[in-house]
């Protein structure tokens, strides 16, 4: 599949089907915590960036082969309402399967009333606030430069008014500059102002696009919830034992490394998997403690964790 990629686990969701309608690293956002890197093709070009009829066909193929996903994911190597079709794939998805139809987007082009109307197809649509001002929006998000704080703020504000479906507000945070009880004071009230359904607190559980971005601990990310209303929720771990699948790759992954170190687009190319896929199995293994990141010559490579001494394993 070109287009398609997974089921992977979703900390949100459950079992995602992801749908990837831009070519890699296309964005509004160049976010300093961005777990697939740096943005290459910083636009707020709306336009067909892959054709939709190809799109169509690989879900036609997923379906006939008996595929199933707890959702079915609008997500992937960028800003998925920069595809100026992204609401035909939510009707088909809606029409031919039963599975919810999910859009993970920034939220930067709810300006457009085009976008909202495609958007508010959409069963879930789950946008994110990680700033207060444009100074702070400057700072972590890195916008494309005709991209203005309070344009995309009253854009999420005017969605939630137009849309039926459940909203969810993702709020990244990161150590050093926007985690502080201040900061998140302020960015509460902002997303008290949207009114979403939830209110989730993420953090750098993989590597992210610069060295500096620091994870907040889960106790500091829970001392935070309740400063917003409704109180936020630090997303879950997925449990990667209900699935099979999910193991058996896992495995796989951890074969390879233990061979070498790789990073993440050397593992996607010997598996045929989607970046984002990749992501997300590194992001488990990386919390769990079975593999460390290394940084070298400006690239991330993954390699098995260090073992344990013997005094330590027999203690």
């Amino acid at each position: 599949m070109k287009y398609l990629f997974g089921p992977v686990p979703s900390r949100r969701f459950g079992r995602s089907l992801g749908v990837d309608l831009t070519p890699y690293k296309t964005c509004c956002f160049d976010c300093v915590f961005c777990q697939l890197g740096r943005t290459t093709h910083k636009t707020v070009e709306r336009r067909e960036y892959v054709p939709v009829q190809d799109v169509l066909s690989e879900l036609d193929r997923w379906l006939a082969g008996g595929g199933r996903a707890d959702v079915i994911t609008l997500s992937g190597s960028g800003e998925p309402t920069l595809h100026s079709r992204f609401g035909e794939v939510i009707d088909f998805i809606r029409k031919n399967t039963d599975s919810p139809a999910v859009v993970l987007t920034n939220g930067a082009l709810l300006h457009l009333p085009e976008v909202r109307a495609a958007a508010s197809r959409a069963d879930v649509v789950k946008t994110s606030l990680s700033a207060w001002d444009q100074h702070s929006f400057e700072w972590v998000n890195r916008p494309h430069e005709q991209l203005r704080f309070e344009q995309v703020l009253e854009g999420q504000k005017t969605f939630r008014t137009e849309f039926s479906g459940k909203l969810y507000l993702e709020v990244f945070a990161v150590g050093g500059m926007n985690a502080m009880g201040s900061s998140m004071g302020k960015i509460a009230a902002l997303a008290e102002e949207i009114s979403p359904d939830r209110i989730q607190l993420n953090t750098a559980v993989r590597p992210p696009a610069e060295d500096f971005v620091e994870a907040v601990s889960p106790e500091r990310l829970a001392a935070l919830c309740p400063l917003f209303h409704p109180p936020a929720e630090v997303i879950a771990e997925f449990d990667e034992k209900i699935d099979s699948k999910i193991q058996v790759n896992t495995e796989a992954l951890l074969s390879m490394l233990r061979r070498r170190p790789c990073t993440s687009e050397q593992i996607a190319k010997g598996f045929g998997m989607h970046a984002n896929e990749v992501s997300k199995y590194l992001g488990s293994l990386l919390r769990t403690g079975r593999i460390r990141a290394i940084r070298k010559n400006g690239s991330v490579y993954y390699a098995m964790a260090a073992k344990k001494s013997a005094a330590r394993d027999s203690a």
